[in-house]
């Protein structure tokens, strides 16, 4: 199976199952010397592990992490990095009754029509489990970026038709401690309980319900982004819609741009300071969003991304079975009603990754 991979110079495999031994990820093309916190790359694994609250899915996995080699005496070495997570709390038995029958809108009939069988128990590849490895990486990147000043905030900005106000001008420190206060990681808690009432209501019903993710990337350097192809909004959409059950990418203005004219759109340069360098500038604005020639400008880089609902829901709906007969298929098991609240932590974690890539790419080419 190709398409395992992401990155050029900052570059990550996963492998494993959902409901096989273990999950993990390799990290290729890290620097060396990097100080590894064994403690805040489990703190991110916390973030998107599964069982946390009445909104999740009750699987229980620690989400421990081990780290098999690259690193030397709490430094990165510069050669490969394996990580390895552990599945713990497999039921494969809840998967049993689909096992020749395929879910409305989920990979199972995608999945056995390229390669001719498919690992029924939990998805195999197709699940969301697979993410974890990539939290993991994303962890790694973050230290790296925050090597350079660059911090990276995301939160559950919509649930359903739920949306939270634009976020308040304060530190990232203080919105994440805003958004760890409630176990639907809005970083508004008014907005928050309305989402939790909604999604726990959602699940009493045995459905499911979509939302949205909101990030921005503060403090990024002028210059990361590379034409025509490697565009950083576009590495960023494909990073995003890499994610399970995401179906949609914008950034800055977005598809709202569309509606405006290019004099209400347009950013203004802010007249520099006295002395201040061009890699320097702001702008009045930021419909651009951070970037723009796909490079980019120095401002907050923001961009939002929209997860459908659960395709596995606890209702009875007509389907096929493999052999093209009528069949009744209805979710068993531990299910998430709404993936936003755990996918916070992937949201940030593939935008980490990407950062971290073109930052590489950007001190390459420089002399």
């Amino acid at each position: 199976m190709a398409g395992n991979s992401f990155g050029q110079l900052f570059r990550i495999t996963t492998f494993g199952e959902s409901h096989g031994t273990a999950i993990g990820v390799i990290i290729d093309g890290c620097p060396s010397n990097l100080t590894l916190d064994l403690d805040f790359i489990q703190s991110e694994l916390d973030k998107r592990k599964p069982g946390q609250s009445k909104i999740t899915t009750q699987r229980k996995e620690s989400d421990t992490v081990q780290i098999l080699s690259g690193v030397f005496e709490g430094k990165t070495t510069g050669t490969p990095i394996a990580m390895l997570i552990p599945n713990e709390d497999q039921r494969s038995k809840d998967y049993a009754h689909i096992k020749d029958a395929y879910r409305p809108s989920h990979a199972d009939y995608t999945y056995d029509a390229k390669y001719g069988h498919r690992d029924h128990r939990g998805g195999g590849r197709s699940s969301a489990r697979e993410t974890a490895a990539r939290v993991a990486a994303g962890a790694v990147a973050k230290l790296l970026l925050a090597h350079h000043g660059i911090e990276i905030f995301g939160h559950v900005s919509a649930v359903g038709t739920i949306n939270a106000p634009q976020l308040a001008q304060i530190s990232i420190s203080e919105l994440l401690e805003i958004r760890e206060s409630n176990i639907v990681r809005c970083a508004d808690p008014a907005t928050a309980n309305q989402m939790i009432e909604l999604i726990d209501n959602i699940r009493l019903e045995g459905d499911t319900i979509g939302g949205k993710i909101s990030c921005i990337v503060k403090n990024c350097p002028v210059g990361l982004g590379e034409p025509v192809f490697d565009k950083l909004h576009a590495d960023l959409g494909k990073a995003m819609l890499s994610i399970n059950a995401v179906h949609g990418f914008d950034y800055g203005s977005g598809f709202d741009g569309s509606e405006m004219r290019g004099s209400e759109h347009n950013d203004l340069f802010i007249p520099p300071a006295e002395g201040q360098k061009a890699q320097n500038f702001k702008t009045l604005t930021n419909f651009s969003g951070g970037i723009q020639g796909g490079i980019s400008n120095g401002m907050d880089i923001s961009f939002r991304v929209a997860f459908k609902p659960v395709a596995t829901i606890m209702q009875s709906q007509p389907s096929l079975d493999s052999a093209g007969n009528s069949s009744n298929v209805q979710g068993k098991g531990r299910h998430d009603p709404c993936v936003v609240p755990r996918a916070v932590a992937i949201v940030e974690a593939m935008a980490a990754l990407v950062l971290a890539d073109h930052l590489l790419r950007d001190k390459v080419v420089r002399v």
